[in-house]
């Protein structure tokens, strides 16, 4: 799904647009299945009791806010959460009902790194970390492919036109004279 374009600046494109990596979903995942596991197998217990009906209906509102709050909500959580890399910014949403955001300059930025244990490695994400001109440096945790990313950003904040230090400008007025 791309960055709607008619929240982008004039001239401004997405280079990158990611949703955190799937592994966020294992545990509602999991949940969703011991939920359905349980909820059958007590509704099999239920069904040979006198207050069945009853019984049903209880466990049903049980598994249903348990399938919202573990499952659905996490699930909503992953598919409302943007890592967007423009070629003017960085901008980071997530939300649905209480929407946050940051944006940062790609002139702003001083340096990009990353982050990622073994099972990051496995699963192929890990943790981008962003210092820019602010205290401290923005981790954005559960990046997918965050190696491809930091090259990606760091390609883009040493090519941004709008920064004052541009690597290839010094050579360049070299091979004029």
């Amino acid at each position: 799904m791309a960055y709607p374009d008619n929240l982008l600046s004039e001239g401004e494109h997405v280079v990158i647009h990611k949703h955190p990596h799937w592994k966020m979903l294992i545990v509602p995942v999991f949940c969703f299945l011991v939920t359905v596991g349980i909820g059958g197998y007590l509704a099999g217990l239920v069904a040979d009791t006198s207050w069945k009906t009853v019984g049903w209906i209880a466990l049903a509102a049980v598994c249903v806010l348990s399938f919202i709050w573990l499952t659905l909500t996490p699930l909503v959580r992953w598919r409302t959460t943007h890592f967007i890399v423009t070629n003017n910014r960085v901008m980071a949403r997530e939300g649905f009902i209480n929407r946050t955001g940051i944006d940062i300059p790609l002139s702003r930025i001083n340096s990009v790194r990353f982050e990622h244990g073994l099972i990051d490695r496995i699963v192929g994400c890990g943790t981008l970390i962003v210092e820019s001109a602010s205290d401290d440096p923005l981790e954005f945790d559960d990046i997918p492919q965050v190696e491809r990313v930091h090259s990606l950003l760091y390609r883009e904040v040493n090519d941004n036109p709008n920064d004052d230090f541009q690597p290839g400008q010094h050579h360049q007025q070299h091979e004029e004279r």
